[in-house]
């Protein structure tokens, strides 16, 4: 089974569950509640709007099990004194690895928590996700050419530009490890 929590230093990552988008989409006032988190004001953040929700939603409904853990993550900073837990991003695969064990990641951090190297952090966890699942060989990533922001994450976390795509935008590339098997 797939694990549908990781956690990073700072943060906290939950797959997304039919429950979570479903309320997230159709009642928000639940979601904080069900999430466990405060809510950021700006959410949804950049590139995770509400179609990307809905495909999520979708991948789950039909795939039942077996696709948890394979769409939506979402990042949680871990609470502290100061404040409690909040939701400050989204990220996630954009489903299983394919037959060569290649995935594709994406991630968005809201704008009052960007420039604190969360979505670095973020990416860093859905890296040790693929991990951990030990199907995973290959992540990709494809971010436009005017994101140096989301160019930086994705170099400080091993991943190499390769050919453009067809659509203009970058994309990164970087191998991943299995973990071990826990003993």
């Amino acid at each position: 089974m797939i694990p549908l929590i990781t956690h990073t230093p700072r943060l906290t990552l939950l797959a997304g569950s039919r429950a979570l988008l479903t309320a997230e989409l159709h009642k928000p006032h639940y979601f904080p509640v069900l999430l466990g988190a405060a809510m950021p004001a700006d959410w949804p953040p950049g590139e995770y709007d509400e179609e990307a929700g809905r495909y999520f939603l979708a991948q789950l409904t039909a795939g039942g099990r077996t696709a948890a853990g394979w769409y939506g993550w979402y990042a949680i900073l871990k609470a502290t004194e100061q404040r409690p837990a909040t939701l400050v991003g989204a990220g996630g695969f954009w489903g299983p690895p394919d037959a060569a064990g290649t995935a594709e990641i994406g991630y968005s951090i809201s704008a009052d928590w960007r420039g604190q190297g969360l979505a670095t952090e973020l990416v860093s966890g859905l890296i040790q996700q693929a991990a951990n699942t030990g199907m995973v060989r290959r992540l990709l990533a494809h971010i436009r050419p005017d994101n140096a922001a989301s160019q930086q994450v994705l170099l400080r976390n091993g991943f190499q530009l390769t050919d453009p795509d067809t659509e203009g935008r970058m994309r990164f590339e970087r191998e991943v490890e299995p973990a071990a098997p826990a003993v």
